[in-house]
C-alpha cells in the first residue's frame, strides 16, 4: 500500500487509542508493544485504521476497520458482518487478510469494531491501470474476474453462512433496503431517484440464482501482490450477504460506464491498444467461468448497481453535513448523477 494513502487521523475520527492499546493486548497473542495509529485514507463508509507496534522480530502491522461515529442509517456499517464473511473465508480459494478480532463493546473505542493483518500490496485505484504493460492489465483484470467467479461457487453452507441471507427474493429486498436508506439520508427532491423508485420494483427479472455476493466488488475493493499481476486479497465487504451473484459481476462492470475518475472509469480507453477487456469480453469470461450461457435484463442489473450507488452517495452526502464523515470530503451531493445514469442504463436500448 502506498504510503501516501496512510496519514494523521482525522480529528473527527479520534478514539481513546490507550484504551485500543489495552484492550488489544489482552486479545490478540504477541500483539506487540508500542502502538502507533494512522488513518488509511480513502472510502466513505467505515473508517479504517493501521496499527503498528513492535515485536520481538521487528514492526507488526494491522488494521482496524469500525463503524464512524454519530447517528448512523438502519442496517449500515455492520463491521460484524465484514469480519464474519472473511473470517468464513479463510483457507478457500478466495483471498482474504487473517482475522484478528472483532470487538462489538462500544466502550472501547466508542464503536464495534475487527482488527486484521495489514497485507502488503498494491490498490489500484485508476481501472486505466496507467504505467502497467498491456499483458500486465490483460492479467489483473483476468483476475478480478476470476476471482468474483470463484466467489460465485463457493458453498456458503459448509462455510457456516446459511444465515448469513436469505436464499430467495434478494432484489426484491434490496431495492426496497436501499429506498428506505435513501428516504433516511434525503436531504433534497432528486427527480431521476424518484423515477427509479417507482420503475426498478417492477422490473425485478426472475432469476432466482443464489451464490455468496460481495455486494461492492470492483478493482479498487481488491489488492494484488506487490510486483506479480495477482490478486492476494479481496476488501470491503460491508455489504456482503447471501444474495444474487448478477448483482455482483453487474455492478463491477460499472467501470465501463461511471463518469467519476476518482472511483475508476473506463470511459474512453482503447481496449485492443490497453489489454483491458470490453464490457462485453469480461461479461462472457465470467459467464463461462460460472457454466452460464448468457446474462438476460443486464440493464436491469447495471441500473440497480448503480440505484444503489445513488443511496450510499446519499448516505455519505448526509454524513458530510453533519461532520461525522471518515474523509475531508466536500459537502457536493453526486446523488443526482448516478440517478440520471441509472435511469439511463435502465432505457438503454441493447
Amino acid at each position: 500500500m502506498s504510503g501516501d494513502l496512510v496519514g494523521e487521523v482525522a480529528p473527527a475520527q479520534r478514539f481513546d487509542e490507550s484504551k485500543l492499546k489495552t484492550h488489544l493486548e489482552g486479545q490478540i497473542e504477541d500483539f506487540g508493544r508500542d502502538m502507533v495509529v494512522r488513518q488509511i485514507k480513502g472510502g466513505a463508509s467505515n473508517p479504517t485504521f493501521k496499527l503498528t507496534t513492535k515485536g520481538p522480530a521487528g514492526p507488526l502491522d494491522y488494521v482496524l476497520r469500525k463503524k464512524p461515529p454519530g447517528q448512523l442509517l438502519a442496517s449500515a456499517h455492520q463491521v460484524d458482518r465484514e469480519y464474519r464473511v472473511m473470517k468464513a473465508l479463510e483457507g478457500s480459494n478466495v483471498p482474504v487478510p487473517r482475522m484478528r478480532h472483532l470487538c462489538q463493546d462500544d466502550s472501547v473505542i466508542g464503536t464495534a469494531f475487527y482488527v486484521m493483518d495489514f497485507l502488503d500490496g498494491r490498490i489500484f485505484r485508476d481501472a486505466t491501470l496507467p504505467g502497467l504493460s498491456r499483458n500486465e492489465r490483460s492479467a489483473i483484470y483476468d483476475e478480478l474476474n476470476a476471482t468474483l467467479a470463484k466467489l460465485h461457487q463457493i458453498d456458503y453452507v459448509a462455510r457456516g453462512l446459511a444465515d448469513f441471507g436469505r436464499a430467495n427474493g434478494y432484489f426484491e429486498r434490496q431495492v426496497s433496503r436501499w429506498i428506505k436508506q435513501y428516504r433516511g439520508a434525503e436531504t433534497e427532491n432528486i427527480p431521476a431517484m424518484e423515477q427509479l423508485i417507482v420503475e426498478l420494483p417492477a422490473l425485478i427479472p426472475t432469476d432466482q440464482s443464489v451464490s455468496i455476493a460481495h455486494g461492492d466488488y470492483r478493482l479498487e475493493n481488491t489488492m494484488f501482490h506487490p510486483t506479480e499481476p495477482r490478486l492476494i486479497a479481496v476488501l470491503d465487504w460491508e455489504l456482503c450477504t447471501i444474495g444474487h451473484p448478477l448483482a455482483d459481476i453487474a455492478y463491477n462492470c460499472f467501470l465501463w460506464h461511471s463518469e467519476a475518475q476518482s472511483w475508476g472509469s473506463l470511459l474512453g480507453v482503447d481496449f485492443s491498444a490497453s489489454g483491458i477487456p470490453t464490457e462485453r469480453e469480461y461479461v462472457e469470461a465470467y459467464c463461462r467461468r460460472t457454466g452460464r450461457s448468457t446474462i438476460d435484463n443486464w440493464n436491469f442489473y447495471l441500473s440497480f448497481g448503480v440505484f444503489r450507488l445513488a443511496s450510499i452517495s446519499q448516505g455519505v452526502y448526509r454524513r458530510v453535513l453533519n461532520g461525522v464523515a471518515p474523509s475531508d470530503r466536500p459537502a457536493v451531493n453526486g446523488t443526482q448523477r448516478l440517478a440520471e445514469q441509472s435511469l439511463e442504463l435502465l432505457h438503454r436500448k441493447s
